[in-house]
């Protein structure tokens, strides 16, 4: 059980295949289209029922739980080695070769 007023994350079905615009490619109009917002739980509820949420902008959704307490999962890659090569390129056009 997951208590009210608990930090969750729900997904949405926005819109199903055949509600989907036509100006897409084939293979994106054969599946919903799905969002996944982040927001207080407003009743108890397990994981996967169907529930309310308020945002913390005060906006309200209504999507099957998925999480309690998200973390968040964002990254910016996979290092990238010739990003060090362009960096000192960059710093010796700028302030030539005795600035670290």
């Amino acid at each position: 059980m997951i208590d009210k007023g608990t930090y969750v994350r729900i997904r949405q079905t926005v819109l199903q295949p055949q509600e989907r615009s036509t100006h897409l490619p084939e293979e994106t109009t054969k599946v919903p289209f799905k969002i996944w917002v982040k927001g207080y739980l407003q009743e108890d509820a397990d994981l996967f029922d169907i529930v309310t949420i308020k945002t913390p902008l005060g906006h309200t959704f209504t999507g099957r739980l998925k999480e309690a307490n998200p973390p968040y999962r964002h990254t910016y890659g996979d290092f990238v080695p010739e990003i060090l090569k362009v960096r000192e390129i960059i710093h010796t056009d700028l302030w030539g070769d005795s600035h670290e």
